[in-house]
């Protein structure tokens, strides 16, 4: 059983990040410094997450996910998810953090019970899992695995309720949707962006109506984001991939605002959108940074 969070006031801004040196490090995002590094020896982390009160971090690791308190200094997680039996790629939450999402490469979407660490309910995608995101309206989950499939699984019909390859045998690698839940963009292994409209069937189906198709690198994506809402009326795709760069999409066109030279080094970087410049640049591990987890805005609104 989970305990509750510790007392002490959390930092206006979570940021940490995770190495294959098995640490997992909290940063003082303005300053820089490392304040807090965890051990973490089971496996590699290949994802974080923040809960949405700031409380919590959820590393998804092979086969498990371990939830740390945010403002504890103890070294142990506070509860382990376990029924995975694979690398767990996708880790989310309900928005009032009520329950816990998760996607594996064991082929399976899973819903958890955050307090007890239980497995709700899970879903077969027949296909290793790499990326799930919640639609905003916190009724469908959507899943992307490594045979191209996109599905969305109704929380209400406990049932898959749309599938879409958009390019057969190719990996779709991540899954990002518009705060708002107007848009859904699935980034692949061949640097491809495929962009939906989302809408609403007669019931309460989300259906997608095709906008647009972004050659946005050469090589496979790594990750891809829509900006959060405090960014309006501005909307931004960026993508991570492969090619060592990080690039900006202006949603409106999808015309290229900025190019990002990144690398898979040991450390993670801020960069400012006015002129591309890193303007901090966050060191400490010894070994590369796999992913990094970012809470900047009010309880609730992670980014």
């Amino acid at each position: 059983m989970m305990s509750q969070p510790s007392p002490s006031p959390s930092p206006s801004v979570i940021l940490a990040t995770a190495s294959y040196d098995h640490t997992i490090r909290f940063w003082d995002a303005k300053s820089g410094r490392c304040y807090r590094t965890i051990q973490y020896p089971d496996s590699q982390v290949n994802r974080l997450e923040i809960t949405p009160d700031k409380q919590f971090l959820a590393a998804a690791g092979n086969p498990h996910i371990r939830l740390f308190d945010v403002n504890s200094n103890s070294p142990q997680p506070v509860i382990s998810y376990d029924s995975h039996t694979s690398n767990v790629m996708a880790v989310g939450f309900q928005c009032d953090g009520n329950w816990m999402y998760s996607g594996s490469e064991d082929g399976t979407v899973r819903i958890w019970d955050l307090r007890s660490g239980t497995c709700q309910r899970e879903y077969e995608s027949r296909a290793a899992v790499n990326t799930v995101v919640l639609h905003p309206n916190q009724k469908e989950l959507i899943s992307g695995d490594q045979n191209g499939n996109i599905r969305v699984w109704d929380l209400a019909a406990n049932s898959c309720s749309c599938e879409l390859v958009p390019e057969v045998d190719t990996a779709v690698r991540s899954l990002t949707v518009m705060w708002d839940g107007s848009m859904v963009v699935a980034a692949n292994n061949r640097g491809t962006c495929y962009v939906w409209r989302l809408k609403k069937g007669t019931q309460t189906m989300t259906y997608f109506e095709p906008l647009h198709k972004l050659q946005a690198h050469d090589t496979y994506i790594l990750k891809c984001l829509l900006s959060p809402e405090y960014c309006d009326p501005q909307r931004y795709l960026a993508t991570a991939s492969a090619d060592h760069t990080v690039k900006i999409w202006n949603v409106d066109g999808f015309k290229l605002e900025r190019t990002l030279i990144a690398s898979s080094d040991t450390t993670a970087r801020l960069w400012t959108m006015n002129t591309g410049e890193a303007i901090r640049v966050y060191q400490g591990h010894h070994k590369g940074t796999v992913c990094c987890a970012l809470h900047d805005g009010t309880d609730n609104t992670a980014s």
